[in-house]
């Protein structure tokens, strides 16, 4: 197991670098269909332009479904096979040039939180409360749409993709509905539930057919365990990789903590995935904005939250796996150096 940093493509030389300063041997690259129309050989010029830091472009993470020029094959429309054809070409030129993940969602209205919240220290995080009776209205997408009709567009995809991506060797796989509600905008959250992502994984039973696990999200679905779920997913090799983020609560109404902050046993978590079999990497999320902050381009936050989050991650992920080397919970007792043991 280990970090990950998420950086924009383009990423600045300056943000290669911290990340090779921060031991981080891992890059994930947000684009990829529907954000950034690349090809094959843009691909290997980024992939190549990251290496030459000594770095490793591990996952491609983007979502093709909130851009309007792709909603036919969310909602099977009458251009479902023509888009369909296209992506593949795209999933194709991935693999072809030595990515081997590529994370995205099926939120055709995008994620989506509500006003900035005030956490620990006066720092800002993000929140949401779910709002029924405007959450209810028609679609953006001019009708409500019919969650058994996107499901059979999902199950088509899925069936059409994964071919492909064990063709070239890339690993697909899918974001939770973020947040894991039942419908925003008239249009329903498919991946909202355990069950949903255990008929995902059903559709094509494939390496190739896997999960982009944001535990944030997971964590938020009501009525899961969180742990289950990590034990479940990662004992079936069908988590990719990991947004290691802590939540305060569940669906409807949540906020987003600093890591260490949040009902989620963070440590507990990590040794599940361990327990698991799990060997992927873990990227920091949604970060809150720290007092005076400078501009980290990727994920939410900035140099000193992800900061704090990465240093807090690789902590955990040393931990838990000294715990295998040493047979127990690293402390005096077991010849480990240091006082007591951890919990």
């Amino acid at each position: 197991m280990e970090p990950m940093v998420a950086i924009h493509n383009p990423g600045g030389d300056e943000v290669l670098q911290t990340a090779a300063q921060y031991g981080i041997k891992n890059i994930l690259v947000y684009g990829g269909p529907g954000s950034q129309h690349m090809r094959y050989q843009d691909y290997v010029t980024m992939r190549m332009r990251i290496e030459s830091f000594g770095l490793h472009l591990a996952v491609i993470e983007g979502g093709f479904s909130p851009s309007l020029d792709y909603h036919d094959v969310i909602f099977g429309g009458p251009r479902q096979d023509e888009l369909i054809e296209d992506l593949l070409v795209q999933v194709r030129d991935m693999g072809r040039a030595g990515i081997p993940i590529y994370g995205y969602n099926w939120m055709p209205n995008s994620w989506g939180r509500a006003q900035p919240t005030i956490i620990r220290g006066g720092a800002m995080g993000t929140g949401y409360q779910y709002d029924w009776e405007n959450d209810r209205r028609p679609s953006t997408f001019g009708k409500d749409m019919d969650e058994d009709t996107m499901w059979d567009a999902l199950e088509y995809w899925i069936q059409a993709v994964t071919p492909v991506a064990e063709e070239v060797g890339l690993r697909c796989g899918i974001h939770p509905e973020d947040p894991p509600v039942s419908q925003r905008g008239g249009v329903p959250g498919l991946f909202r539930s355990f069950d949903a992502f255990k008929r995902l994984v059903s559709i094509v039973d494939s390496d190739y057919n896997a999960i982009e696990f944001c535990q944030g999200t997971f964590s938020e679905m009501p009525g899961e365990d969180i742990y289950e779920m990590i034990d479940y997913f990662g004992g079936r090799n069908k988590i990719l990789y990991v947004h290691f983020r802590n939540v305060s609560g569940k669906a409807p109404a949540f906020n987003e903590e600093f890591i260490n902050t949040g009902y989620v046993d963070m440590k507990r978590a990590m040794r599940t995935y361990r327990d698991a079999g799990f060997t992927g990497n873990f990227i920091d999320d949604h970060c809150p904005l720290m007092v005076d902050d400078a501009d980290f381009p990727g994920n939410l936050g900035g140099y000193r939250s992800r900061l704090f989050a990465q240093g807090y991650i690789a902590g955990v992920i040393e931990a838990v796996e000294k715990e295998v080397e040493y047979g127990g919970p690293v402390g005096a007792s077991n010849g480990a150096t240091g006082e007591g043991a951890s919990s």
